[in-house]
């Protein structure tokens, strides 16, 4: 910690931001597309995790279920679940998608709790692809369920007439900006979580306010323990909210 907080001329200097840059897995210089990052590193960390413990971990099949395989199903049948009373019987066909974007986060965000680590979804960049790629699926599945009649879901037929331009505008505007509230979130969240912790780690390298810094930190990374799980569930409500838009425009 001394080396992160340390005293230059006028005061504490540290900084809490130096733990969300990217950085090549080998060597030194640009980042291009196709490099290795230590974003890249854990992403494929949590890809093998979630492979661990949903393929290795449940290949048995046991009648009486090991801890893994308990863990898994538990996490199936809540999402499962989840689908299902959101988006109605016709969303449970699109469980494989929804299920992998919540495995995704809920990983990444709980590897990145691990010291040393790194949290790919700290990072726009990760939930941007996320929060977008929703964001397209979603609107092609209203237009090709539903064809020109997913555009009912802006016109709001119930409203008096003369409003109904006026709405129907702040609908569009509204759905538009999903992707961006749907990545910003998370990103943020997340972001600001390990930012604080490592500010209260900043502070622990004074002797008179350790002990402060410290449970401020057991407190703060408790916190971040639910938040991680937290921004994986609202994540991937939201997701299944923007998917019963889409299978039923007009409700």
């Amino acid at each position: 910690m001394a080396e992160e907080a340390h005293s230059e001329g006028s005061g504490l200097v540290f900084h809490p931001l130096d733990q969300f840059i990217v950085k090549p897995l080998f060597g030194e210089g640009p980042i291009h597309w196709y490099t290795p990052t230590n974003v890249t590193l854990w992403m494929t960390i949590a890809v093998l995790c979630i492979v661990a413990v949903f393929v290795f971990g449940t290949r048995g099949r046991a009648i009486i279920p090991t801890r893994v395989q308990s863990v898994a199903e538990v996490i199936y049948g809540f999402i499962y679940k989840m689908i299902e009373d959101v988006t109605g019987h016709d969303g449970v066909k699109y469980f494989p998608y929804i299920m992998t974007l919540f495995l995704f986060i809920l990983f990444s965000n709980y590897l990145g709790l691990l010291p040393t680590s790194f949290t790919p979804t700290s990072h726009i960049a990760v939930t941007a692809v996320l929060g977008f790629g929703v964001f397209i699926i979603v609107t092609l599945i209203g237009f090709v369920k539903n064809g020109a009649s997913f555009l009912g879901l802006f016109w709001m037929a119930d409203s008096p007439a003369i409003l109904r331009p006026v709405i129907a505008v702040i609908e569009l505007i509204s759905y538009f900006v999903r992707p961006v509230s749907h990545s910003i979130r998370l990103a943020g969240n997340i972001m600001a979580g390990h930012a604080v912790i490592k500010v209260f780690a900043g502070f622990a390298a004074i002797a008179a306010i350790s002990p402060v810094s410290i449970l401020a930190i057991v407190a703060i990374y408790g916190l971040e323990v639910l938040v991680a799980g937290i921004q994986a569930y609202v994540f991937t409500i939201l997701t299944c909210v923007y998917l019963k838009d889409a299978l039923h425009p007009h409700h």
